[in-house]
């Protein structure tokens, strides 16, 4: 099985699963406006609950990009195992619900799949941002700089916690650039 399909089946089990045994959670509040243009551009990955593609990845850095269609061009990428390991780069594509004031996005690896994205918490200069889903499996701490002072770290790891995710299961990402 190809890695995206892989990728494919996760989603879709991750989907049936959480449907059938969900403790109902309050909603994640989302931003209550992106500005998509300042949106685009590199966040550093500070801190993630890991999926099976990244979970000993070294700086990684997801990447964001208006098409001219309106969907969002989106390349992460990080180094596998260590500082000088293996680079790896994936290449999903994100559509923004309409109605959601750009702040909740469809994020697709694999046709026809898309994977729920919500823009929560971000800051009113654009430098950090906390992605969320619904089912709180995955979360994303992005910063548009690569380290991040510890304060602000357990700070925002307390909110996260206020979201409903366990806290045990995220990640500070190794980040190191010369």
């Amino acid at each position: 099985m190809t890695p995206l399909l892989r990728i494919a089946a996760l989603l879709l089990a991750a989907t049936l699963a959480a449907c059938a045994s969900s403790p109902k959670l309050p909603p994640i509040e989302r931003a209550a406006k992106v500005d998509l243009p300042r949106f685009m551009g590199d966040w550093y990955v500070i801190a993630y609950i890991p999926t099976f593609i990244d979970e000993d990845g070294y700086n990684q850095i997801e990447s964001y990009r208006l098409n001219d269609d309106g969907s969002i061009a989106t390349t992460f990428t990080f180094r596998d195992g260590g500082y000088d390991g293996k680079p790896k780069k994936y290449t999903p594509k994100g559509f923004v619900v309409e109605g959601s004031n750009n702040a909740e996005w469809g994020m697709q690896f694999i046709w026809p799949f898309k994977g729920e994205y919500l823009i929560s918490e971000l800051a009113d200069d654009y430098s950090t941002v906390i992605i969320a889903r619904t089912k709180r499996d995955l979360v994303w701490l992005l910063a548009r700089k690569p380290d991040m002072a510890q304060a602000d770290y357990d700070r925002h790891l307390a909110r996260i916690a206020a979201m409903g995710y366990d806290i045990a299961e995220v990640k500070r990402v190794p980040q190191r650039w010369r």
